[in-house]
């Protein structure tokens, strides 16, 4: 598991600090889809888990080993994709011969059946790629990695839209319970369906964190007109179908996962949306 025990962390000493006393627990075989505003500090704790920079306070252990040491073990665990990166001027057979021996449960065969998946060649040369077949070998590079946590910062961007589609069907079907995956978006309609657990962060704290499925217990998703319906509403925003509401879900109703919903909910209206999970009825605590 990672565990964040209470970190926090500024990139400049005296400058505002981006966490602040923050914790977080994190479980393999989910995954766990984080979010929130620019500047929230998203890309930031996904370095902080791969051991790319320190908190000033506290620290993340995964599988009780402190990354600020980044040893070997650990970081033979962990595969972070950032947002932004380079590939070197070599083909994907050589960048594999350099790069796979690092870890040790590599595939070959995942490695294949990603980039069948993403309509890639295994012959190809890395730097003639555009930006997203460049995210689609890394990707690819990423799962055959094999490692028990991968860390995808905004992994959809530069994908066109069969490219996102065939994202979602290569992570789904290379996931299993002894991986964890954290996927860090702001291109919610693009990941919504694939995740199990929700991660919002705000000002530097952990707003809220919860499984799906404990989310569309308390909280109901519906798209209506109904007076009736909307006036009970915490929050709604405009649709095609009329309105997008959410509603504490007082009669066991079953609903999906409204992403952009809950977020912009927990954006305007956090104490109402806080105290569903707070409440006294409830087993767990937002």
């Amino acid at each position: 598991m990672i565990r964040i025990e209470n970190i926090s962390f500024a990139y400049r000493k005296g400058r505002k600090q981006v966490f602040r006393n923050f914790h977080a627990d994190l479980n393999l075989g989910g995954i766990y889809g984080l979010l929130g505003k620019n500047g929230s500090g998203k890309s930031t704790l996904l370095q902080l888990m791969a051991g790319l920079i320190t908190p000033s306070e506290g620290r993340i252990l995964l599988d009780d080993k402190d990354m600020r040491n980044r040893s070997v073990t650990s970081l033979q665990k962990l595969f972070l994709v950032p947002e932004e990166f380079s590939m070197p001027a070599v083909s994907l057979d050589q960048y594999v011969r350099y790069m796979a021996p690092f870890y040790p449960r590599f595939s070959a065969e995942t490695l294949k059946r990603a980039l069948d998946c993403f309509e890639l060649s295994e012959d190809l040369h890395l730097e003639r790629l555009s930006m997203g077949q460049r995210k689609k070998a890394f990707v690819s590079f990423a799962l055959a990695a094999n490692t028990e946590w991968l860390l995808l910062d905004e992994p959809t961007n530069g994908l066109d839209i069969p490219g996102k589609s065939q994202f979602r069907k290569i992570l789904v079907q290379e996931m299993n319970d002894e991986r964890g995956v954290i996927i860090s978006t702001h291109q919610v309609l693009d990941v919504e369906h694939l995740l199990d657990h929700v991660l919002v962060i705000d000002q530097g704290q952990m707003l809220l964190q919860k499984s799906v499925e404990e989310i569309c217990e308390i909280l109901s998703f519906v798209r209506t007109s109904e007076p009736e319906v909307l006036r009970r509403a915490i929050y709604q925003m405009p649709s095609l179908q009329g309105m997008s509401a959410l509603l504490p879900n007082d009669d066991g109703r079953e609903s999906s996962l409204d992403l952009e919903l809950l977020f912009n909910a927990l954006m305007e209206k956090r104490e109402e949306v806080c105290r569903l999970f707070s409440a006294p009825n409830r087993s767990n605590q937002a």
